[in-house]
């Protein structure tokens, strides 16, 4: 046992963890109960499966925290981000897949590789000997994660997550939507024509908050809370906040012209984006929900465009479970009382597809690292992946703890750029150009770069 590293869950951070560590040359066994045990938002047994957005948000290296998080998965050879660009949909300058193709061909990656073996069973509990990587994600399963809070003597922190719906593009009214990304963003005319827009004026607005509002809404079970991470809000808890949240939110209508009625602009826009390379799924974007699904249908064909939609996937809600990591995680990403486990993954408080894997790939990293009888050092706070693993070992305020995106301000200052609004462009890119060379330095110093 001692010469296998054992990864329980294939999601983004497993797969990720698993593919550094035998590329590393380290034997690997995945642990994914599915398809054997379901999950709510699961579809397949496919490792890497996407089931919220199909989107891994910006891929501006320059300009933005999680372009720059792409760029630093790329340097070292993460097959998430590899598998991503293979697949790649128009998304006007954001990395979105075709999230079928994309699992699939993750799988098929790494059930071919000679170091990885995958194994379709559920771990129930918290092993005592060997090196294992625990990367459940937000469906952990209850026994593991009951084995979890009795470990670490606290219950598991939660919040409640949602998905948003995906339907058939065919069933979409084109006289009324049109084609344009915000801004016209993107190099070619597919990039900058990668979102469906549906217009509402005034009275469309009003009308659809009304639906919202009054709409069913999924029931919590008793005990249960609805803490839910900003990041990822349901459109009817938005709506709650303020009649025009959803306005400045995702309907603001900025950047775009309606090419069916140039001359007026519209009071909110619904965007969609391709779901799949054919082009024939498109989800809406921004839209998680906790509707019921009749009411889902009923509030949706309110939208201009949508009247007639056939949906492929209406959306829902689910618990999501992280860990309070500042207060169990060691630097080396170790659960303190039983330090021959990690955590990685969206169960250590990071959010998004794209911070899950950069957790999975440098726990993969660490524990080979630690296999070897080698201890890498630490991951500069000034790169993308170092700010967030400091944040959540650390760095967050145990106390306040929620799941985090990356983002610049968890990156410490550059001396002498200015604070502002006014100065951002240039502080971002001397965040970006810091953050790669001390990203590669520490692969080349780390001593597992074989590429």
């Amino acid at each position: 046992m001692n010469n296998t590293l054992h990864i329980i869950g294939g999601g983004m951070a497993g797969s990720e963890a698993a593919w550094q560590a035998a590329n590393l040359g380290q034997k690997v066994v995945i642990y994914e109960m599915r398809p054997k045990v379901e999950t709510f938002a699961h579809r397949t047994g496919n490792l890497a499966e996407m089931v919220c957005s199909n989107s891994f948000r910006s891929d501006d290296d320059e300009q933005n925290a999680v372009g720059l998080l792409h760029w630093e998965m790329r340097a070292a050879g993460g097959i998430i981000m590899t598998t991503a660009d293979a697949h790649k949909l128009p998304a006007g300058g954001a990395l979105a897949v075709d999230r079928d193709p994309f699992a699939e061909s993750v799988t098929a990656t790494l059930t071919a590789h000679p170091n990885i073996s995958v194994s379709y069973e559920e771990i129930d509990t918290l092993p005592d000997d060997g090196q294992w990587i625990i990367a459940t994600g937000p469906l952990t399963s209850g026994k593991l994660a009951d084995a979890i809070a009795a470990e670490t003597g606290a219950e598991a922190l939660a919040f409640f997550d949602a998905i948003a719906p995906i339907l058939y593009h065919d069933s979409i009214d084109m006289t009324k939507a049109w084609m344009q990304s915000r801004y016209d963003k993107g190099e070619t005319v597919e990039e900058q024509t990668a979102y469906l827009n549906c217009p509402m004026t005034k009275d469309d607005y009003e009308a659809f908050i009304d639906a919202l509002l009054a709409a069913d809404k999924a029931e919590f079970k008793e005990g249960e809370t609805a803490g839910y991470f900003d990041g990822c809000l349901p459109i009817e808890v938005m709506a709650e906040r303020g009649r025009e949240t959803l306005r400045f939110g995702p309907m603001k209508p900025v950047g775009l012209t309606n090419e069916h009625d140039p001359q007026n602009k519209p009071y909110a826009v619904v965007q969609l984006r391709r779901d799949n390379a054919l082009g024939t799924l498109y989800n809406i974007v921004g839209f998680q929900t906790k509707m019921k699904y009749g009411a889902q249908t009923d509030v949706f064909k309110r939208i201009p465009g949508l009247e007639n939609a056939n949906f492929a996937r209406l959306g829902g809600i689910h618990r999501n479970t992280f860990l309070n990591s500042p207060t169990l995680l060691d630097g080396q990403m170790r659960l303190k009382t039983k330090p021959n486990i990690r955590f990685a993954g969206q169960i250590t408080g990071v959010e998004g597809y794209v911070e899950s894997a950069a957790m999975g790939l440098l726990a993969g990293r660490l524990a080979v690292a630690e296999m070897r009888g080698e201890t890498l050092g630490p991951v500069p706070n000034t790169t993308a992946t170092g700010a967030l693993v400091t944040h959540i070992t650390g760095g967050a305020d145990a106390k306040t703890f929620q799941p985090m995106n990356v983002n610049f301000g968890l990156f410490p200052p550059v001396e002498g750029l200015k604070s502002g609004r006014r100065g951002r462009k240039d502080r971002y890119k001397a965040y970006t150009d810091r953050a790669k060379v001390e990203w590669q330095a520490w692969l080349d110093q780390s001593g597992l770069d074989d590429s």
